[in-house]
């Protein structure tokens, strides 16, 4: 199935959940469609686990197949394959890029990799699903440095979390270290994706 490109707030309406975590995307407080607001059936166990992945999947905007591949890799690393998921997705460029606040969403993070405005260490590097490392310098190539969606989005001060460096003046930023559970989305209950794919 290719990837989800219609309205964001049907996905989180649907799920109950901001896939754009600005809550935003949450007006309302029922599904959507005409049957939205009829009181909604009780889910099975199945339902709660394949509902926690689809936040997942739609918050970093994965394709099932994708999303399957990066659940595989971070079962086979040591520690918790539930974290390791998480950890594996922050580590996306595209993720990274957002993050930094270079892009307001990760759909806008996604297409400024795609067109080939960012440099990781110094190498243009243009494929979103990169997995950055510690170390990893990220910024702006010098011809877009004044690309009108990286401005807009360095206008809107967004907090860049503790286990990234952002320097706004030259556009550069540097994954410091491995994020910690307790500083990604609270509101995902990581086990819960495990045995889903465990099952």
């Amino acid at each position: 199935m290719a990837r989800y490109t219609g309205p964001a707030n049907k996905k989180s309406r649907r799920l109950n959940f901001s896939t754009l975590e600005n809550g935003k995307d949450l007006k309302r407080a029922f599904a959507p469609g005409q049957h939205g607001q009829d009181r909604r059936k009780k889910l099975s166990e199945y339902g709660i686990q394949l509902q926690e992945k689809q936040k997942v999947r739609y918050l970093y905007g994965l394709t099932e197949k994708q999303f399957h591949k990066v659940f595989d890799k971070a079962s086979k690393m040591k520690g918790t394959a539930g974290e390791n998921l998480l950890i594996l997705l922050e580590s996306r460029l595209d993720n990274m890029v957002y993050r930094l606040g270079m892009a307001r969403t990760r759909r806008g993070a996604r297409q400024i990799v795609n067109h080939g405005h960012i440099l990781v260490n110094g190498k243009k590097t243009d494929i979103p699903s990169y997995t950055t490392k510690v170390g990893d310098v990220i910024s702006v190539k010098e011809s877009s440095l004044n690309h009108p969606a990286i401005i807009d989005a360095l206008e809107q001060n967004l907090n860049v979390p503790a286990y990234l460096e952002m320097d706004k003046k030259s556009l550069t930023g540097k994954y410091v270290r491995v994020p910690e559970r307790s500083e990604l989305n609270s509101e995902i209950n990581e086990q819960l994706i495990v045995e889903f794919y465990n099952r």
